[in-house]
């Protein structure tokens, strides 16, 4: 696809909240994430989770799609977390991701712009997300857009098992 002819369609460009119907096409774009960030793709149990999460009785998260024609180009997935310095929540951006095809058109900043909406209308104090250390095509486009990187936060994770081996040796 020729991106001057995407360029001019870019008003075109269409922004929702992803319904159940949509999870297949969602499904293919956090393949095409998985598979930028060499990760292994989300197994079945995982996209019934993702799908639980997103559509059950109570969901946790909130998935965007950004279309062109129709077709589904880049998508994020949201949620709330809080403050309690602030006393106010926060806009979680989990992951935030455009097909390479349609990069550098505008479509990203778009999705981006539209969930910064979201954390203004819910009253967020912030919005927070990470970036791969390595990825150097977010991080320019970050801070394109004024975002600063914290320096004085450092990010810690424990995996499942290793929350399990935690409680299990400190009980």
């Amino acid at each position: 696809m020729q991106s001057s002819k995407v360029t001019k369609d870019i008003k075109k460009i269409k922004i929702r909240k992803a319904q159940e119907d949509d999870i297949e096409s969602l499904f293919s774009l956090i393949d095409a994430l998985a598979d930028y960030e060499k990760l292994q793709r989300p197994d079945l149990k995982a996209r019934e989770r993702l799908r639980n999460d997103l559509f059950g009785a109570l969901p946790k998260i909130s998935a965007w799609l950004s279309e062109l024609d129709g077709k589904a180009v880049a998508y994020a997935i949201t949620l709330f977390t809080y403050s309690s310095f602030l006393a106010l929540p926060n806009l979680y951006l989990e992951d935030i991701f455009v097909l390479p095809e349609y990069r550098s058109l505008g479509i990203g900043k778009e999705l981006f712009k539209h969930c910064a909406k979201i954390a203004l209308k819910e009253g967020c104090g912030r919005m927070e997300w990470q970036v791969l250390d390595w990825n150097k095509l977010a991080i320019d486009f970050y801070k394109q857009i004024g975002a600063k990187q914290l320096k004085e936060w450092l990010p810690y994770r424990f995996t499942k098992n290793e929350i399990e081996k935690f409680i299990q040796l400190n009980s």
